[in-house]
């Protein structure tokens, strides 16, 4: 099948994520989550001839949706280096910025990704195939301590340490190179009423490690924060509690660690105030035409 802007990613929370973005007409904003370009489209239908968008994704598919717009700049890179492309680009300072932080339908879907478990196919997992380990490599080549740790921290699998031992006592013998080869050293560790549960939670951890996620986001979220104009706005949609407690801490905070400093009066000294103090999620509607936004939340930020 054809990877078209439809196919690629329904976008999730479209009208809201934009509508906390206050988009004004001759502003510079940054989507730093291509994926099929939905966020962007509806960015660029707001924007006036002066206005102008930069758009990240480092996955090769996505290029194949990229906008035909003299306001639309198409960035090929990791979101972590948002800082460095704007200077690139002699942008100082933007208008607002929006992360989509969940992973594209696409991803899920493609067979030769090996990103879902739906299908037995190798164990990829990178966003961007021109660079990095493979999960197949982190889990042939990673010490049983190592692995236990990203399954725990990454995962929140409570058994951990016992995957951790079965796949390396299992690699001794045969190569994890597929997802078919992962389940079938795992199964007897998940047979319970939670094993899709489990599976999707051991797919996240794997799928962390192998794109460095966190460290990314906490990068892209720190350049955030710096180029922001006063009045910027930060919209973010989250879908796992690792990022959204990240982002959470930015918006409250002003760093990813959560850590709340005062200035001489006793205020909060953070370079964000939050937009919505309760967190948006997904309408009736959307979860029926969308199932994948049922964990999405929707967390809205302005540069003070």
């Amino acid at each position: 099948m054809a990877i078209t802007a439809e196919t690629y990613h329904v976008p999730v929370l479209l009208q809201e994520s934009i509508d906390g973005l206050d988009i004004k007409p001759d502003g510079i904003y940054v989507d730093v989550t291509f994926g099929g370009g939905g966020h962007s489209k509806e960015i660029l239908s707001r924007l006036g001839k002066k206005g102008h968008l930069y758009s990240f994704d480092q996955d090769a598919d996505a290029e194949q949706n990229i906008v035909n717009d003299e306001r639309f700049t198409f960035v090929r890179s990791n979101f972590r280096y948002i800082r460095n492309w704007m200077r690139y680009y002699g942008v100082e300072e933007i208008d607002g910025l929006l992360a989509d932080l969940g992973v594209s339908s696409h991803h899920f879907d493609d067979e030769t990704r090996g990103f879902s478990f739906r299908f037995d196919s190798p164990l990829d997992m990178r966003m961007n195939k021109r660079a990095g380990k493979t999960a197949a490599d982190i889990l042939n080549d990673y010490e049983e301590e190592r692995l236990a740790d990203i399954f725990y921290l990454y995962g929140e699998l409570k058994n951990a340490r016992r995957l951790a031992s079965a796949i390396v006592t299992s690699r001794q013998q045969k190569r994890i190179d597929t997802t078919g080869d992962l389940m079938t050293v795992t199964e007897k560790l998940l047979r319970s009423e939670k094993e899709k549960k489990d599976l999707a939670k051991l797919f996240q951890a794997l799928r962390i490690e192998v794109n460095h996620e966190m460290d990314a986001l906490r990068d892209m979220l720190n350049g955030a924060c710096l180029l922001l104009k006063k009045g910027g706005r930060l919209s973010v949609i989250t879908y796992h509690s690792l990022e959204d407690r990240m982002v959470k801490n930015v918006m409250k905070a002003g760093n990813t660690e959560g850590k709340i400093e005062h200035d001489f009066f006793g205020r909060i000294s953070s370079p964000l105030r939050l937009i919505n103090n309760k967190v948006i999620t997904p309408d009736e509607n959307e979860l029926q035409n969308n199932p994948r936004s049922r964990s999405a939340k929707l967390r809205i930020a302005e540069k003070i």
